[in-house]
């Protein structure tokens, strides 16, 4: 949902947010291969885990290439761990290489990651993701364009949800 209302507010096309729905759906298909033992993992991966938990992408878009409809889809599951400085994989791609529907899909990746609890970490709150989010656009890795869309985003969402609460507490919602 995140990433389809965050390609609508930058004026993607249709297609384009088709897209990014499937993928939201989709995009780490590829998990399927990589053991329980690594996906579940409450402490660092070591560098053998590391390399196997980086295939998922190209194993994702293996298992989704077969799909006529999928041909948009394709490049965000291959690309949605990228790094706009050229760090990420599978590819290595860097800044407007990258995408723009992998872009999106990072940022509302990463953002459900850090708010989502895993069982190797507690999840973040709203300002504690966005500030880390913040930090991480300053090492390079996201895209601070449609990073500054998706804040602004996430920010109406809370205030709207804040002004529905107070209604409700007060007998006016």
């Amino acid at each position: 949902e995140y990433s389809s209302r965050l390609a609508e507010n930058l004026g993607l096309e249709a297609s384009q947010i088709i897209a990014l729905r499937r993928a939201g759906l989709v995009h780490d298909i590829g998990k399927v291969a990589v053991p329980d033992s690594i996906l579940l993992k409450p402490g660092r991966l070591t560098p053998s885990e590391r390399k196997i938990m980086e295939r998922h992408p190209v194993v994702g878009e293996r298992i989704c290439s077969p799909l006529k409809s999928f041909q948009l889809v394709l490049p965000i599951i291959r690309h949605h761990h990228e790094k706009m400085n050229g760090t990420g994989y599978p590819d290595k791609l860097k800044g407007e290489d990258i995408p723009l529907t992998a872009r999106i899909l990072q940022i509302v990746d990463v953002y459900d990651a850090l708010t989502t609890s895993r069982p190797y970490k507690r999840a973040l709150g709203v300002e504690e993701a966005l500030a880390l989010m913040r930090k991480e656009i300053a090492k390079g890795w996201w895209d601070s364009n449609v990073f500054t869309a998706f804040e602004k985003m996430i920010t109406a969402d809370v205030d709207r949800f804040i002004t529905l609460v107070k209604a409700a507490a007060t007998g006016q919602g």
